[in-house]
């Protein structure tokens, strides 16, 4: 048995990725257990392994006392003399136990025990597998579908990849090869369920950072990316290089390393004229990423031109963008994409209004001039001009209204 023991756990350790250690922890667990059931308790049983033969040994251990009140844990010291007259009070003697004894119940519920262990080991392995790939792309293959899902095989476990999760139009056929980006690993009782997705914004950062040299080793930095899968998305970049052109690199000679990127969706629509799904291509905006949040939103709304940027004094994150009236459509964009692609990439809630309705605002909230001031303010114009101030006093004055106004 010793043999067969030991090549047992060998072949665990190489096939299941579990360690010897974690096997032997799950027998003495087990052979803990079947003694636990075989004599109603378990505080005197001591196992041990002998790691030259293989061998697991079961002993009861009893104290030695004068007189006797529970046979399982104590020996009398008359008896234990009997044994070895070297024995005395206090000590422990070991009587090996036969694990055959502990009969076929006892024997199913070890087993039963090392199951349990092994599974919560391979769970444990799977998960910190997984968790290790977490926020990265992997490769897998399709192997069945149901109404919630398609389910993707990365090795070891079938990958979830939900309706949202999937480009709009793409379709796959069992064995297809895909590549998925992983964004949630979870550890339940039911088991390992790794959630996987193509639409998800970060596939698109990782794409560029396995196509592109300059992503990868830092000298182009992808700071945010903004997608309708299938359709649209913004990609906010910069170089840490003075010398590298941040969107040039992106982009690539004619476009090149954006074919790259998009050659990896196979989105579709469907025409209304022909009645089918027709092929489409997910569009990619390279826009510069820069430090003043004004400048990065004007940037955002590319391609779309904008007047002005203004900050709302009492929500730091939200922007009203001001554009010229014939770009107001554009600015917005499809069923508001532009914008909201663009909101999304700043991470400001973003309003936009035209000029004239611009104006129109500040009109209906009293922020025009009224013509009235207009006079009054020429006519103390004209006074201040026509006196002869001394410039002492009016520093001293101008001090005096900054003192009044901060007390205020």
């Amino acid at each position: 048995m010793s043999k067969e023991m030991l090549d047992a756990f060998r072949i665990l350790e190489e096939d299941k990725g579990i360690k010897k250690e974690d096997i032997i922890d799950a027998v003495v667990e087990s052979l803990r257990s079947a003694y636990r059931r075989r004599y109603g308790q378990a505080d005197s049983a001591a196992i041990e392994f002998d790691e030259k033969t293989g061998d697991f040994r079961v002993f009861t251990v009893r104290e030695v006392v004068d007189e006797v009140f529970d046979s399982r844990l104590e020996i009398s010291l008359k008896d234990a003399l009997a044994i070895n007259t070297a024995y005395e009070l206090g000590d422990k003697i070991k009587f090996e136990e036969s694990p055959a004894e502990f009969g076929r119940v006892a024997a199913q519920s070890a087993k039963q025990t090392i199951m349990e262990k092994m599974r919560k080991q391979t769970r444990a392995i799977t998960y910190n597998t997984y968790k290790e790939h977490e926020s990265e792309i992997m490769s897998g293959t399709v192997e069945r579908f149901d109404n919630r899902f398609i389910y993707v095989n990365l090795g070891t476990i079938e990958a979830q990849l939900s309706k949202q999760d999937q480009v709009p139009g793409e379709t796959f056929a069992s064995h297809d090869r895909i590549d998925v980006y992983v964004y949630k690993v979870e550890d339940n009782p039911r088991g390992v369920n790794v959630f996987v997705s193509r639409s998800h914004p970060e596939m698109i950062k990782r794409l560029m950072e396995q196509e592109i040299p300059e992503v990868y080793d830092g000298t182009v930095e992808i700071m945010s990316v903004a997608r309708e899968a299938g359709d649209r998305t913004k990609v906010a970049v910069r170089s840490h290089n003075p010398n590298v052109d941040a969107i040039g690199t992106i982009v690539g000679r004619g476009g090149a390393n954006i074919k790259k990127i998009t050659s990896k969706f196979h989105p579709a629509r469907f025409d209304q004229k022909t009645g089918r799904m027709v092929p489409v291509e997910e569009n990619i905006d390279v826009i510069e990423w820069v430090a003043d949040p004004a400048e990065f939103i004007y940037n955002a709304i590319a391609p779309a031109e904008v007047d002005q940027v203004i900050f709302d004094d009492e929500d730091s994150k939200r922007a009203l963008v001001v554009v010229p009236d014939s770009k107001l459509s554009l600015a917005i964009g499809r069923r508001g994409q532009n914008v909201r692609l663009a909101a999304h990439l700043t991470g400001f809630r973003i309003d936009i209004k035209s000029a004239s309705e611009f104006e129109e605002m500040e009109e209906a909230a009293g922020l025009t001039v009224d013509p009235v001031d207009d006079v009054v303010a020429e006519a103390t114009e004209e006074f201040v001009q026509g006196v002869d101030f001394d410039e002492s006093l009016l520093a001293a004055a101008a001090e005096f209204a900054t003192e009044v106004e901060e007390q205020n």
